[in-house]
């Protein structure tokens, strides 16, 4: 069997999963064992992807790679229907990366670590299903486990309101769940055939109604991961008390799985439906913006100020995914990677910070800089990066979707003239509540219940380590982009031209429209329209 023929994708989904289950056969009591296990199956895990992709994966070819299909349970029309392609290749890299960061972060945890390291794995192992799911019954059961590891990993090993943060998190998550099913039967139903492929799913014709309605359920849905304003208060209370493991993967892999299920789905199958909702989705990204970097202004803990840093960032995702240019969407997909990697190692080092002080209020932490000097150099370049400094990768990525907007000719100047401007009030704002933060933790007047006369320690070679992981990508891409868009450039070029077929006949259809004064739909010449077909095909 060539390397082609294996099935790689499920033997990458598969592995954590079964070596969860054999969890209970390891024999260990103080959980010495268990994390060496764990890591070491994590390890082997993004070993694997990495052999796969550099062996097997074409970055020239736009469509799906690795396809593997089997028929599962035929009477329910479940198929194990996996591949990549543009989109998922990156976030899946992305997910072996942070979750086997997580996991040697997670080394200190005595309490239930056979319990703990279970359900590290089976959630490595659901969202990797989740980003290279090909059938729609398989990705909602993928997206609907990886829900109750971080539901018990937030109940059981976060902070004194945890039980709060995680009943929050599982009712907003679990709620917004029912419209993806619903959703998904909608699509599944309609026409003569009942499928549940998501490549012949996007290319049935729907009455314009469902496409909306189905449109508009997943942008709940999915708009709740993001998370999207006012869908987002979900998410400061569970970073306010999840571990910083958790902490690593909710901001690095959860978010992400919003934005490439909102790609996926809303753009790919829905270009009729997202013609109009493209504009809300532009402004719904300033509002986050926005109001994520005004209320990360009024935080005064530490790991809540950077989940609304959090929020803020992913309005970029939404400003590319509405441009409607390949720039754009290129810059989303690059935010989102970029900001896996810039959120893990933020909330991370929040963690090391919290084992040293014991407090996540910033004014209890004053001064610390002059006995963790090492842990302040990272911090400050970590907290660089997420301000967008040039040569990291949150300048590229910001870039990128600014340019996308404002060379967008779907709309009207006037439209990307109050985007640009407000979306730069938040990119201004970043640096000052995130400088204030660093001032104020490391350099702020000190607290009388932080005794710094007593020894202690500075960030570990162990945690250094970890947070090299993650800076040496954020520069690397920082300085040299292509690290990180040749991955999907190809794929984001198909995109942006499958979205596009469908202006020029909305603009015949509607020369007046809802968005009328805001949303311009171009009346391409033909030419156009026959070179957009041919890209996308």
């Amino acid at each position: 069997m060539n390397a082609i023929e294996f099935p790689w994708l499920s033997a990458i989904i598969l592995l954590p999963l079964v070596a969860a289950l054999a969890t209970p056969l390891i024999p260990d009591k103080e959980g010495k064992t268990l994390r060496w296990y764990g890591l070491g199956v994590a390890i082997a895990d993004f070993a694997l992807m990495i052999y796969a992709f550099w062996y097997s994966y074409d970055f020239q070819n736009p469509t799906l790679q690795l396809v593997e299909k089997y028929s599962w349970i035929p009477q329910l029309g479940l198929n194990w229907s996996v591949g990549v392609d543009g989109l998922s290749m990156p976030l899946v890299l992305l997910t072996g990366l942070i979750n086997t960061l997580a996991i040697f972060a997670a080394w200190k945890v005595t309490n239930k670590p056979r319990l703990f390291y279970a359900l590290m794995l089976v959630m490595y192992s659901a969202q990797l299903g989740v980003f290279v799911a090909q059938d729609l019954l398989l990705f909602f059961l993928m997206w609907e486990i990886e829900l109750v590891p971080v539901y018990l990993l937030i109940a059981i090993w976060g902070g004194p309101k945890r039980r709060y943060a995680a009943t929050k998190f599982i009712i907003y998550t679990a709620a917004a769940s029912i419209f993806i099913l619903v959703a998904g039967f909608a699509m599944a139903f309609s026409g003569d055939s009942v499928t549940f492929d998501i490549a012949t799913l996007g290319m049935k014709q729907y009455p314009k109604a469902l496409e909306l309605l189905t449109y508009a359920g997943f942008l709940i849905a999915f708009g709740v991961k993001m998370p999207i304003f006012p869908l987002h208060t979900w998410l400061p209370d569970a970073h306010g008390e999840a571990s910083a493991p958790g902490s690593m993967i909710l901001a690095g892999v959860l978010l992400k799985m919003g934005g490439y299920a909102l790609i996926r789905f809303n753009v790919e199958m829905l270009p009729n439906a997202h013609v109009y909702f493209a504009p809300v989705l532009a402004i719904l990204g300033v509002v986050n913006i926005v109001y994520g970097a005004c209320c990360a202004f009024a935080q005064t803990n530490l790991k809540r100020r950077l989940a609304y840093s959090s929020i803020a960032h992913m309005g970029f995702v939404l400003i590319g995914i509405a441009s409607y240019t390949e720039i754009g969407i290129s810059g989303a997909v690059l935010q989102m990677v970029s900001h896996g990697l810039i959120a893990a190692s933020l909330f991370f080092l929040s963690g090391v910070t919290y084992e040293r002080t014991h407090t996540l209020m910033m004014d209890k932490m004053g001064g610390i800089a002059k006995v963790m000097p090492r842990t302040f150099a990272v911090f400050t370049i970590g907290a660089m990066a997420s301000l967008a400094l040039p040569g990291m990768s949150g300048f590229v990525g910001e870039l990128m979707v600014f340019l996308g907007i404002t060379s967008s000719d779907v709309y009207s100047s006037s439209f990307k003239i109050v985007v640009i401007l407000l979306s730069a009030v938040g990119v201004i704002l970043t640096p000052i509540y995130l400088l204030s933060m660093l001032r104020q933790v490391f350099y702020g007047q000190q607290s009388e219940e932080l005794h710094l006369d007593a020894v202690i320690p500075d960030i570990k070679p162990r945690e250094l380590f970890i947070t090299a992981c993650l800076i040496v990508p954020i520069i690397g891409i920082g300085l040299y982009p292509k690290l990180a868009t040749q991955t999907y450039d190809v794929k984001t070029v198909e995109v942006a031209a499958h979205a596009r077929k469908v202006l020029p006949v909305f603009a015949r259809q509607q020369p007046v429209s809802l968005y009328s004064r805001l949303f311009t739909a171009p009346t391409l010449a033909s030419s156009e329209v026959d070179t957009l077909v041919n890209i996308s095909e």
